[in-house]
């Protein structure tokens, strides 16, 4: 696979990957291999950064089209992120909010379609 393929699996960005990874391309057993025995630079991209902007999302609660709306748009480092959650912006609180609201939505969506899901196998057993 591609190493921006390979980037993406193990959640880390491409382009702070050594060279010889972005230069590469990584068959499934090498992927296989990085996931479960993860070298030095692997494991300490992934603790320090910096991260690609799904995992920026993941870790200030918000998904990746509220990152844009509140101006971040590369990729930042755990301290970066950390420093970003003590200052605590309006534009994260706001993002992070309507997250909140999200899940929320897609917890009573879930809902409402497996009572729907169950009503209509009850009628099914009723026939």
């Amino acid at each position: 696979m591609k190493p921006a393929t390979a980037a993406k699996k193990l959640g880390v960005y491409l382009e702070a990957t050594p060279a010889e990874f972005q230069e590469g391309v990584v068959s499934r057993s090498e992927l296989n291999a990085l996931q479960t025995d993860p070298p030095a630079w692997l494991v300490e991209l992934r603790r320090t950064g910096p991260h690609p902007r799904p995992v920026v999302a993941a870790k200030l609660g918000v998904s990746i089209a509220g990152l844009a709306r509140g101006g971040v748009t590369e990729a930042l480092t755990t301290e970066q992120i950390e420093a970003l959650k003590q200052e605590n912006p309006e534009w994260l609180q706001k993002e992070r909010s309507t997250q909140a609201e999200v899940r929320k939505e897609t917890v009573r969506i879930k809902e409402k379609q497996a009572e729907k899901a169950q009503k209509d196998a009850q009628r099914g057993e009723g026939s």
